[in-house]
């Protein structure tokens, strides 16, 4: 009997963590159906991703309804999603300002993008959701920490993570993360610190084990660091050799 094909969401696919994750999931056998506001370069990523996977590429504005809809249609088209990957993200200003000088019309972007769309997502897709359904929602450990500058975008982080804590409360047969996959050698964290060196970062594809971990095995929803897992990831490996 063939298995059946699941099928995986990612948005903000086209360039760094996300296109990372895409790469792993279609290496996985994952149809995908990708988002990101970049047309030219969600485009070239689609066609690199197709010689190993079916992809459904739909450039747009997330924090637009009616691109929400397209991504939900071609969803229940492909028959569901098992996998949510809420990883489009907003830094705002570079440099980032501190609080007092933060322009609030700029503010209200970054919370569209970081935490009203990845629930209008959500929202859209619940009756084409997989019962089972892996949902992710990517984080950053300024969701946490008080980083001076860091107001704006931290702020819109955190309240995603309440978010998901909510909804992970209300859903508990689903699963469902918020994830920081920690600093990554990507073009938002240069844009965090221009002028600075970022070349000592990890690539975002040394964070996907852990992400693969959550997708495939039954942890409990929660917060998760990447760092965490994959050391853990080690641990554990290192201990079997052992046995």
């Amino acid at each position: 009997m063939t298995a059946q094909v699941k099928n995986a969401l990612i948005t903000g696919a086209s360039r760094g963590l996300g296109l990372a994750l895409a790469q792993a999931l279609a290496a996985c056998g994952y149809k995908l159906i990708l988002d990101a506001r970049d047309g030219v370069r969600l485009t070239e990523a689609a066609s690199t991703l197709a010689s190993v996977a079916e992809v459904i590429a739909i450039p747009g504005d997330i924090t637009d309804p009616a691109h929400r809809n397209a991504l939900v249609e071609a969803a229940c088209r492909a028959g569901g999603v098992d996998v949510v990957i809420n990883n489009a993200s907003l830094l705002g200003p570079s440099p980032q300002p501190e609080l007092w000088d933060y322009p609030l019309e700029i503010l209200e972007q970054v919370y569209r993008v970081n935490v009203i769309a990845p629930l209008g997502l959500l929202q859209a897709l619940h009756h084409c959701l997989d019962p089972e359904a892996c949902i992710i929602n990517i984080s950053s450990d300024a969701g946490v920490e008080a980083y001076p500058g860091w107001g704006g975008y931290g702020s819109s982080k955190a309240a995603l993570e309440h978010l998901s804590a909510i909804l992970a409360a209300e859903n508990p047969g689903m699963r469902i993360y918020w994830v920081d996959p920690g600093d990554m050698r990507t073009q938002m964290q240069q844009d965090a610190y221009p002028g600075e060196d970022i070349s000592d970062r990890p690539l975002p594809e040394e964070s996907v084990p852990a992400f693969l971990k959550l997708i495939e095995e039954e942890l409990p929803s929660g917060r998760y660091q990447a760092v965490k897992l994959i050391r853990e990831m080690g641990e554990w490996s290192t201990s079997q050799k052992i046995a």
